[in-house]
């Protein structure tokens, strides 16, 4: 495998780096405590990849098994217990625990510790998870769809649930 062709033909390089400070707000707040801190967006990054901070409240939640044909997807747990689907068993994640999804490969995240825990959300290519995450918010708050707009929804966002 070799690297792949140059993304920047500059001969001195450019001022371009972006840093979100430790303490910065999270960009989404879910009405049960789950906050969602955009690191690098899809856009930002050129579509390259998406990176995301999934910080849990204590209320148990989280997406069950479901696949993406366009994008892989990382986690990175940072602080907690997050139960992670790795496509045969729900497995008890810890920090520093690390799980990779090629695109086709079934898999889930849930906090069911009842304490807080984190995680880093790594998409590659880099979709546009953000417009994802909003509409979920806009679910939480009641907002209401019919069955075919939800559906059409998801597959907009690559979302493939299984049963």
């Amino acid at each position: 495998m070799s690297y792949p062709p140059p993304l920047y033909e500059g001969a001195s390089g450019e001022v371009s780096a972006t840093i979100k400070p430790v303490g910065a707000e999270p960009d989404l707040v879910y009405p049960n405590g789950n906050r969602v801190t955009y690191l690098a967006e899809g856009a930002a990054t050129g579509g390259l990849f998406g990176l995301y901070k999934w910080e849990f409240s204590e209320a148990v939640s989280g997406p069950g098994a479901h696949f993406h044909r366009t994008i892989a997807e990382s986690f990175y747990i940072l602080t907690g217990e997050v139960t992670v689907y790795d496509g045969k068993d729900w497995v008890k994640a810890s920090p520093g625990d690390f799980l990779h999804v090629p695109p086709g490969g079934l898999h889930g995240f849930r906090n069911e510790s009842g304490a807080a825990a984190s995680m880093l959300l790594h998409f590659a290519p880099g979709a546009p998870r953000e417009a994802y995450f909003e509409g979920l918010d806009r679910l939480a708050r009641g907002e209401e769809w019919t069955p075919e707009e939800y559906d059409r929804f998801m597959a907009e966002h690559d979302n493939h649930w299984t049963d």
